[in-house]
């Protein structure tokens, strides 16, 4: 299946460097709407939605390719290939930002620079690592969204967003929730929830810049602190945001940060 048509590419932006945008779980291209304008005098823009995400082509989905992190990293691959991309910066969010670490260690010459948004390279708490999660508590998730994904949507949507006092953010999520197929959402959540890729990140040499919110409840002030203490090439900057999707809540700030990072 053709790549672009597979993953929804769309391209703008007036610029000869690259800059592509990686989504998290639950989203699609939609969530960088506030952030990406700000680049398109400076940057092409490639835009994708993950398989299974968005109006990707659910056909292409296959549940053995993305039982791993590496088979939406192997993707991301194509599209650089498909495009002839080099040298590009990569902006990813969540568990777009691991996908983004993953294709950088495989292929390091499509990529420059990582802006990783509220990363985790493990979620489950083990031994002296904390990750903000043990795993009962994402067993007893994965079955809620199994039983009643409606119902979750609307739950976890709140918990991932934060930022109470603006609700509709929750809702927003909440809404791209519910258009996400739930058979794929479920299978990509427990991918992204149970992955572990710490060992993975000392082989990272791409430099790179972590964006860290307070009262985070899926990647806490300790993941970033971990991540940059193990990443070769890193910045971290503690935003004033809160929650764990700044590209969203606090995009001016967000867009602050890349610029200091970038220019």
């Amino acid at each position: 299946m053709e790549v672009i048509k597979r993953n929804n590419i769309k391209i703008v932006g007036k610029g000869e460097k690259v800059m592509i945008f990686v989504h998290g779980f639950g989203c699609d291209q939609n969530m960088w709407r506030y952030i990406f304008p700000r680049f398109i005098e400076d940057y092409k823009i490639v835009l994708y939605d993950h398989v299974g995400a968005g109006n990707s082509e659910l056909t292409a989905f296959d549940y053995q390719k993305y039982n791993t992190l590496e088979g939406y990293a192997a993707d991301l691959l194509e599209i650089c290939q498909e495009l002839e991309i080099y040298d590009a910066v990569l902006v990813g969010h969540s568990v777009g930002a691991m996908i983004g670490v993953l294709s950088a260690i495989a292929q390091p010459e499509r990529f420059s620079k990582l802006i990783l948004i509220t990363p985790s390279p493990c979620y489950l708490n083990q031994n002296d690592y904390y990750g903000g999660f043990d795993f009962s508590t994402i067993e007893g998730m994965l079955q809620h969204m199994k039983l009643d994904y409606a119902d979750w949507s609307g739950i976890y949507a709140s918990f991932i967003m934060g930022n109470p006092d603006n609700p509709s953010l929750a809702e927003e999520l909440a809404y791209s929730f519910c258009h996400t197929n739930a058979a794929i959402a479920q299978h990509f959540a427990r991918v992204t929830f149970l992955s572990d890729n710490r060992k993975d990140l000392n082989k990272l040499k791409t430099k790179s810049l972590i964006l860290q919110c307070s009262n985070d409840a899926i990647a806490p002030e300790e993941v970033g602190e971990y991540m940059q203490k193990h990443l070769a090439n890193t910045t971290l900057v503690k935003l004033k945001a809160t929650g764990h999707c700044p590209n969203l809540s606090a995009p001016l700030e967000t867009i602050a940060a890349m610029e200091n990072f970038l220019f």
